[in-house]
C-alpha cells in the first residue's frame, strides 16, 4: 500500500463519536509535562523551555498558536506520521528533527543538516533529553506490509524522571512488551494497520505503565472501541487508563 492510498484510507474512515463512560479532555499536565493531543498520532509536549513534536501533519493550521519546536519526532514514512507539507509550513529554525533512516531518505534535501538519525536499539541524548528508539511493526501475516520491523521506530522519551512511550504503528511485539519504568504510554489501536483493542491491552497489562492513552486508533471502520481497551486494562488497577481528544469535530 502506498503512503497517499493509506492516508486516503484513515481519512475517509468512519468519524463515529466515543459515547459511554470514558471522559475526554482537550490537554492534560502530568507533573511539568503538557500533554496537548492535535490529531490522530500527532502529539506536542512542552515540559520546562523544551517543545517536542510527535508526528506532525495536519498543516499549519493544526499548529496555529503552538510553540514552534526544539526538536520533532517522526516514527515512519505513512503520511499520517511524516507529512512534508506540514513540516514545511512549520518554523523549524531551532529544530532538530530526530528519525529513523527510513524517514531520513525521504525527506527533503533542505532538511538534511536538521537530521539526526536514530534506529531500532540505539539511544541518544538530544538538547538534554534522551530518546531510545523502539522497534514498531506488525505480527499478523496479512498486516506484515503495512509496517516491515526495523523501518520505524517508536520512542521512549525521558524528560526529567518520566519516562514516556509512542507506541508508533505496532502491534503487541515483545519489544514492547519488555518495556520497563515507563511512566506515561501511547499506545496505537487501529485495525487493518496496527492492532485490536485486545491485542493492545494484554500488552499495558504485561508492561505495565503508569498512565496509558490510546491513541492513533481511528482505522478504515472508524474509531476503535477505547472504552473496551479501559475495561480490559483496568483489571490491573495499578495502570490509570486516560483519554485525551486525538479527533476533534473540527478535524473531522
Amino acid at each position: 500500500m502506498s503512503c497517499k492510498s493509506q492516508k486516503k484510507e484513515e481519512s475517509d474512515s468512519i468519524n463515529e463519536e466515543i459515547t459511554d463512560t470514558i471522559e475526554t479532555v482537550s490537554k492534560k499536565v502530568v507533573n511539568d509535562i503538557l500533554i496537548d493531543p492535535i490529531m490522530h498520532a500527532s502529539t506536542i509536549l512542552e515540559w520546562k523551555e523544551k517543545t517536542i513534536y510527535i508526528d506532525p501533519t495536519g498543516g499549519a493550521k493544526a499548529f496555529k498558536n503552538k510553540k514552534a519546536p526544539n526538536l520533532i519526532l517522526i516514527t515512519d514514512i505513512h503520511g499520517d506520521h511524516m507529512d512534508i507539507e506540514t513540516l514545511d509550513s512549520l518554523d523549524l529554525s531551532k529544530s532538530e528533527i530526530i528519525v529513523p533512516q527510513a524517514v531520513g531518505e525521504k525527506l527533503p534535501a533542505k532538511y538534511t543538516d536538521q537530521l539526526i538519525i536514530i534506529n531500532n536499539g540505539e539511544t541518544k541524548e538530544i538538547q538534554g533529553i534522551s530518546i531510545e528508539a523502539i522497534p514498531m511493526y506488525n505480527l499478523r501475516e496479512e498486516a506484515l506490509k503495512f509496517h516491515s520491523k526495523g523501518r520505524g521506530n517508536g520512542y521512549v522519551i525521558t524528560l526529567g524522571d518520566k519516562r514516556i512511550y509512542f507506541s508508533g504503528d505496532t502491534e503487541d511485539i515483545r519489544e514492547m512488551r519488555d518495556l520497563k519504568y515507563i511512566d506515561i504510554a501511547f499506545v496505537c489501536m487501529n485495525l487493518p494497520y496496527t492492532m485490536t483493542v485486545e491485542s493492545a491491552a494484554n500488552a499495558v497489562l504485561e508492561f505495565k505503565p503508569k498512565q496509558v492513552y490510546p491513541y492513533h486508533y481511528r482505522g478504515t471502520e472508524g474509531l476503535s472501541d477505547v472504552v473496551k481497551f479501559k475495561k480490559l486494562v483496568s483489571k490491573d488497577p495499578s495502570i490509570e487508563v486516560l483519554q485525551l481528544d486525538w479527533y476533534p469535530k473540527k478535524n473531522q
